[in-house]
């Protein structure tokens, strides 16, 4: 009896002891409340994105695994994020990428991760409270963001994740730097009047894989960056998803854009087909100003493993000083690229990542 009252007096203890000793409540993004280690040494990053997060705080030497998209070898890679980290490549598997983690395999990792990061959880992969009950390993959900209007969750999640990888001091410079370079671009092409703008499309915007060139972005961010005219955002604000579209080929040859730019994702396709191949061969096409005159340009992918934050600023610059190269005349773009690369992922990769494109990015692309 009296071992019976002492194991009872001691699991009550247990279940007491406040959460502060050796841990601290954390809420995330969905408003999901866990207790974290007060050090996290070892995590992994689950869905879309979430690794190029933790890797713009500069605590990617504490995963403990990857999912199986880091592992793989291809011809194509538009990630600075992996570029930059080689070492990706020969870490342990936990699953499938796009968040189809593997709860067996997690409690195989040595070391064991004390946390879970997870992106995308309302849309694809793993349910991340089941994942917790199944580890028994918390479970952070972070909302990806972008840099248009969701620009303030992208924000939030990288504070939180900071907070957890005891990175805070790095988050804020990484928000800063971001925030920085938007309001640069805004001031060099605020005051462009309004008949000196030039009407712009992109095409060959990659979702979940490659596309031609009728794909797009309405609201692709370097457009809105540099003040361009998107006519894709323009019909979108009619009633079109202002999300990743497919425009109808006549429409496109309609507009007649003053500038086309060219997503390099769309290579990928291969050389007879994609964006590139439609460009070059299709009569349609061909009829357009900016083919006939040599105003096609090449420029990094914008959605590759969800949106690459970086890419998207290196692409404002080249495109502010494609429309205007008077107020970007001290931008080299190649170089400004590796600017923003070294400063988020720790290496300029410019040159590596356009190699793969061919060394198309940044600049004209024949088509004729």
């Amino acid at each position: 009896m009296k071992k019976h009252r002492l194991i009872c007096a001691i699991l009550l203890l247990l279940l007491t002891v406040p959460a502060s000793a050796g841990a601290r409540t954390l809420t995330d993004s969905n408003g999901r409340t866990n207790d974290i280690p007060d050090k996290v040494e070892h995590a992994i990053c689950s869905g879309s994105g979430c690794l190029r997060l933790l890797t713009y705080l500069g605590a990617q030497d504490r995963i403990a695994a990857v999912d199986d998209i880091e592992v793989r070898r291809r011809k194509f890679d538009a990630r600075p994020y992996a570029i930059a980290n080689p070492q990706f490549k020969k870490m342990p598997i936990f699953g499938e990428f796009r968040g189809h983690d593997n709860p067996e395999l997690i409690l195989t990792l040595e070391p064991q991760p004390q946390v879970i990061f997870k992106t995308y959880t309302s849309s694809m992969g793993y349910d991340p409270q089941e994942l917790q009950d199944k580890t028994g390993i918390p479970v952070v959900v972070l909302d990806y963001g972008d840099l248009g209007e969701n620009r303030p969750a992208l924000y939030k999640s990288l504070r939180i994740m900071a907070k957890v990888m005891g990175r805070e001091q790095r988050a804020e410079a990484v928000i800063q730097y971001i925030d920085g370079l938007i309001a640069d671009l805004s001031r060099r092409t605020g005051d462009v009047p309004g008949q000196e703008r030039s009407t712009v499309y992109l095409g060959g915007v990659a979702f979940r894989g490659p596309h031609g060139f009728q794909s797009t972005e309405p609201a692709y961010p370097p457009f809105q960056f540099v003040n361009a005219i998107n006519l894709a955002y323009e019909a979108g604000k009619a009633g079109k998803s202002l999300a990743q579209s497919d425009i109808a080929k006549e429409k496109i040859i309609e507009w007649n854009p003053d500038v086309l730019f060219l997503d390099l994702a769309t290579l990928q396709l291969g050389d007879d087909a994609g964006g590139l191949s439609e460009l070059r061969t299709d009569p349609a096409y061909r009829m357009l100003s900016a083919v006939k005159e040599g105003r096609v340009y090449g420029v990094l992918p914008y959605n590759w493993y969800t949106q690459n934050f970086g890419s998207i600023l290196a692409d404002a610059y080249f495109i502010g000083k494609v429309l205007y190269p008077e107020r970007f005349a001290d931008v080299d773009p190649a170089a400004k690229a590796d600017e923003i690369y070294t400063f988020l992922v720790g290496k300029p990769v410019f040159k590596d990542m356009n190699e793969l494109f061919h060394g198309m990015a940044f600049r004209p692309i024949p088509v004729n």
